[in-house]
């Protein structure tokens, strides 16, 4: 091998790498790859005394981009050197005692504060210029605007965004290739927006782990004083503990205790003297400072089998390659699957089915393919699409590769009409979430809506999904069964039709007798008849029964459901009457009960106070409440529970 040639490649790949993950916030390599062809690097530098200028060995950080004023740090951010292994940090600490922290995995902040007052906020940027972001930071969820301390304060934190608030912040994305791929991306973006009204809204947390300066401040020689004094100052610090090279491994098997219930996205755990003088005295390398360590979780591998491929659908036509493999127990849980992510990935470990691979958890909690030892390379990149048998393309994402399904009609595209008649006020099929609707779509169980009602043709494949078994198939089955029983209300609004919700399927159902056929063959007159229904509704529903696929599509069900007509527990005694909820229940189960109750008896309700409200019920009348204030307003009555079922009674 020509070591000087490799150094030159690891250079380009990791400078590549990091520029894409500083700069862009895009990830295009798993840290525990960087990792190891940078301790390559490393090894090579030594052997050949051959370090380039641009070597991430030797630099700090990649130069910033974006639109945010520019400003130097005062001194250099430098990284902290890394290890994997509890003897080292026990022999590096010696005699001493030290801080130990969660290496938290988000964007490092430097924190100014003049006369009381957060005067300055700046990103890490490339170690030594970074970007000016104050108005981002007043914005934050737990920085103090304003301290007691009037002397210069400048303090260096970790803006993090916690894994559940990353969780609903993706949850709420629809598009499967918009969402973030970690929380550490996402934070970047957010910290770093023009508009701080964004970042407010991504509920940002900033984490103290170093007091810089404090003018006048006697910490008695200690990291833990500074820390304690930011407490009483108002600062959120890292969560830490005393230790010594007698408790380092109890200590660090504690915090690796704590991590799959740690809400603080972590890559690890910091190590710190907590001697301030002997930390200066030690100063620092030209990357590193000598006064701290990090530790890397060393990951558990275990070599196993590769069963097969399995290529899942995405309900955005994205075709992910997962790997099945032989069960293998991994940090206490058991693993048989991990996802390759893309094309590119797949195509890079030559996988082949028989072939022998090293898997492990990133970060001690996602299952990943380390490396194939066979490379047998006999598994091929499919040219169809898993569920719907059409073309599929290989196409160029940034940095990587991905697959996708051609056809615009593909079902799993319409994964949430699937999910609205699974839905309680639809079909009500217990069970079928849009997670498991994407599982099922993806292996083309379902082809039509029909086909939810015959998934038990696929019971051996269902059993011996993740995430299901013989018990969870079987509540399945008995869930769909149930939901075969059904009324025409609730199939109407099931199909989906643009602006046909819960309440005005009910109305369409109960003046058309509860007869689907009168409801497919209706004109636009004779739905203009139906009280609250537009030209618009009454458009909607003409054009959808007009399409011979829709069309198809209703028969097919019919042929399997069995619709019953519900008998109506009211009267008409509600006619016209327009009710709005609010507020905690006591006599119903939730509001859904009171609802359906209304429009038994003939009223509708909304979601919001309008002059056109009869009722706002509301346990509380006599509150301050925005809809209390609305209903007084307009002059629209106020009642409680109470106060409803004595109407009813009338």
């Amino acid at each position: 091998m020509d070591k000087k040639k490799r150094i030159k490649e690891l250079v380009e790949i990791l400078n590549k790498a990091a520029k894409s993950y500083y700069v862009d916030a895009v990830e295009i390599m798993p840290n525990i790859e960087y990792d190891k062809l940078y301790d390559e690097l490393l090894e090579l530098e030594k052997e050949t005394n051959v370090v380039l200028s641009n070597s991430p060995t030797q630099n700090v950080g990649y130069e910033i981009a974006g639109e945010l004023p520019k400003k130097a740090h005062e001194s250099p951010m430098l990284s902290l050197d890394k290890t994997k292994s509890v003897e080292d940090l026990r022999e590096w600490l010696g005699e001493n005692k030290a801080l130990l922290s969660w290496k938290m995995d988000g964007l490092t902040i430097v924190l100014t504060y003049r006369d009381g007052e957060l005067a300055e906020a700046v990103t890490r940027g490339n170690g030594t210029i970074g970007e000016v972001i104050t108005n981002n930071a007043k914005n934050f969820q737990n920085i103090p605007l304003k301290i007691e301390f009037k002397g210069e304060l400048i303090l260096r934190g970790e803006a993090i965004i916690k894994y559940s608030d990353f969780k609903r912040i993706n949850d709420a994305i629809e598009d499967a290739t918009a969402k973030y791929k970690n929380p550490r991306n996402l934070c970047s973006g957010s910290v770093r927006q023009l508009n701080p009204a964004i970042t407010k809204s991504r509920m940002v947390y900033c984490n103290i782990f170093n007091v810089v300066k404090a003018d006048g401040i006697d910490f008695e020689n200690s990291k833990a004083k500074q820390f304690e004094w930011a407490k009483n100052e108002g600062f959120d610090v890292v969560e830490y503990k005393f230790t010594d090279s007698k408790s380092i491994a109890d200590d660090i098997a504690e915090f690796e205790s704590k991590i799959e219930s740690n809400d603080i996205p972590s890559d690890g755990l910091v190590l710190l003297l907590d001697d301030i003088a002997l930390g200066e005295r030690l100063g620092s390398t030209s990357k590193f400072p000598r006064n701290a360590m990090a530790f890397k979780w060393s990951d558990e591998r275990q070599v196993t089998k590769l069963k097969y491929i399995e290529w899942s659908l995405s309900r955005t036509g994205l075709i992910n390659p997962v790997a099945v493999f032989e069960p293998v127990e991994l940090e206490g849980t058991t693993v048989s699957r991990a996802s390759l992510h893309n094309v590119s990935i797949f195509e890079d470990l030559m996988l082949g089915v028989g072939d022998e691979i090293s898997v492990y958890k990133a970060n001690m909690i996602i299952p990943q393919v380390y490396e194939n030892l066979t490379k047998s390379n006999t598994e091929k990149v499919p040219d169809t699409c898993p569920a719907c048998g059409s073309h599929a393309s290989i196409k160029q994402d940034n940095e990587s590769k991905v697959l996708l399904c051609t056809n615009p009609d593909c079902q799993i595209k319409h994964i949430k009409q699937y999910a609205l008649m699974a839905s309680r006020d639809a079909l009500n099929i217990d069970g079928l979430s849009e997670s498991t609707l994407e599982k099922f779509l993806s292996k083309g169980f379902i082809k039509n809506d029909s086909d939810i009602f015959k998934l038990d043709r696929y019971k051996d494949e269902i059993v011996n999904m993740e995430g299901f078994g013989r018990r969870s198939y079987e509540k399945l089955m008995a869930a769909l069964e149930e939901a075969k029983h059904t009324n025409v209300a609730r199939f109407l609004y099931s199909l989906g039709i643009n602006g046909i919700g819960s309440a005005n399927a009910k109305m369409i159902a109960k003046y058309f007798d509860n007869d689907i056929d009168k409801i497919i063959t209706a004109g636009k007159d004779d739905l203009l008849e139906i009280e609250g229904i537009g030209e618009v509704l009454a458009n909607s529903i003409v054009d959808f029964f007009k399409d011979s696929k829709n069309i198809e599509n209703v028969k097919s069900l019919r042929e399997v459901l069995i619709f019953e007509v519900e008998e109506s527990a009211g009267s008409d005694s509600f006619a016209g009457k327009v009710f709005v909820i609010t507020g905690s229940l006591e006599h119903f189960t939730n509001r859904n009960e009171l609802k359906e109750l209304i429009e038994k008896n003939g009223g509708k309700v909304s979601g919001s106070v309008s002059s056109k409200t009869n009722f706002l019920i509301n346990n509380d009348t006599t509150s301050n409440s925005s809809k209390n204030k609305k209903a007084k307003e307009l002059g629209v009555e106020i009642i409680s529970e109470e106060d409803f079922l004595k109407l009813l009674e009338e």
